[in-house]
């Protein structure tokens, strides 16, 4: 497996990507920086993107909800399931057991 680091700053990200639109090429651009000319293709196509000159993926604040909507999905379901067992508990302990819920 390949090493990992840290992400790039966006501020440099940022640059990189305008030197591209300027005219240098992500090959040129991945002997002189340290991300590879895929990262740097990859970096091009969002910004891309992000400027509606490509449909073709989500944009930045697309993928931004779309990672809080997720993370909020799994917390509801979470707690969905602790109340669950909760309920569950309770009825056990006053020997009552209330109808299953067909919208649960």
């Amino acid at each position: 497996m390949g090493k990992t680091r840290n992400p790039y700053p966006q501020e440099f990200r940022d640059q990189i990507v305008r030197l591209a639109q300027a005219g240098r090429t992500p090959a040129e651009l991945a002997k002189e920086f340290e991300p590879s000319a895929q990262t740097i293709c990859n970096w091009i196509a969002q910004a891309d993107r992000d400027e509606g000159r490509r449909e073709d993926g989500l944009s930045s604040v697309e993928q931004d909800e779309l990672r809080r909507l997720r993370r909020e999905n799994r917390r509801l379901r979470e707690e969905r399931e602790i109340l669950s067992k909760a309920a569950a508990w309770f009825a056990q302990e006053t020997d009552s057991i209330p109808p299953k819920s067909s919208n649960s």
